[in-house]
């Protein structure tokens, strides 16, 4: 560990990610999974992003989002999970604070960003299936430009805000964080600062940025089914349960484990399970939601196959 003196005080500049433990049988099998879950994951979604961005078929709202969502699960993942590799092959498992405090920045706005890009993808869903005669207009290019980038500048906005008082604080104490990653709570409870009202001010921010955006995608998914079950085609119901039960399986996954983590109180007892359900979100999601949302849907596969022809042919 590195410390720096001032004023007789000791200020600790690094920190320790314990990650999944020290285990060196457990450090080879560890680092090929997430290599694995890596790989898949950054393939999945870059095959999404260039077929979104290539074929004209694909220029529409839904797959404008989903795009979106690829984009942002590429390097979602990618703030966490290569250092995280690394950390297996080398036993190096230091972090400075300062590259600790930029996974965290880069991650949380990811994380807001998510959240509000899947509000947004569900009500793209509901006014496409409750109201289809008035999509095209109330779905516009311009809308569609705007939800995308206001859920990226509020996640740049909101972590900027967060980020800024997390630089108040001073650590000159443990420097272990027992997580694999710089979350927040591991983080600030290593300072030896005063983080009652950052504690507090973070539960309100976790709060308005969860929950929100939460009920506005269950809300929209609720009118969804309601419409579907609506349906006077049996097999148009069972085709449209389908795909909306898959969807709901990401956002309950996805939200369930935020929830978990960043909006209840946190508890010692609950601390210990935090890892497991942080995994969900930062590793699960990334991985199952090109498969959820793109790779099982035909307009996809159909895009994913003209790719291929012209590759084969241009051979």
């Amino acid at each position: 560990m590195e410390h720096m003196e001032t004023d007789n005080e000791t200020t600790v500049t690094t920190f320790i990610l314990l990650g999944f433990g020290n285990a060196p049988e457990l450090q080879i099998p560890l680092f090929l999974l997430f290599l694995i879950i890596y790989s898949v994951t950054m393939a999945g979604n870059i095959i999404i992003i260039v077929l979104v961005i290539t074929d004209h078929h694909l220029h529409i709202p839904m797959y404008f989002f989903l795009g979106n969502l690829s984009c942002l699960e590429t390097f979602y993942i990618s703030t966490i999970l290569p250092r995280l590799l690394a950390s297996f092959l080398t036993g190096n498992k230091t972090i400075s604070v300062r590259g600790c405090y930029i996974q965290f920045y880069c991650f949380g706005i990811l994380g807001v960003a998510e959240c509000y890009l899947l509000a947004s993808m569900s009500y793209d869903r509901y006014l496409a299936i409750c109201k289809p005669l008035q999509y095209a207009t109330l779905m516009s290019r311009r809308l569609c430009f705007l939800l995308s980038a206001v859920s990226w500048l509020y996640g740049i906005a909101v972590m900027t805000s967060l980020i800024s008082l997390m630089s108040e604080l001073k650590y000159c104490g443990p420097h272990e964080i027992g997580h694999f990653f710089c979350d927040f709570t591991p983080v600030i409870n290593l300072s030896c600062s005063d983080i009652t009202l950052l504690t507090q001010v973070s539960l309100i921010v976790s709060f308005i940025n969860i929950v929100p955006s939460f009920l506005l995608t269950l809300l929209s998914y609720v009118c969804i089914i309601a419409a579907i079950v609506r349906i006077p085609s049996s097999d148009g119901r069972k085709k449209a349960f389908s795909t909306c039960s898959s969807h709901l399986i990401v956002f309950s996954i996805f939200y369930g484990s935020l929830m978990f983590v960043y909006v209840l109180p946190q508890k010692e007892a609950l601390r210990k399970v935090d890892k497991i359900f942080s995994v969900f979100y930062t590793v699960l999601t990334p991985l199952i939601n090109p498969l959820i949302y793109s790779l099982r849907n035909k307009e996809v596969k159909k895009a994913l196959m003209r790719t291929v022809n012209k590759c084969g042919i241009s051979k």
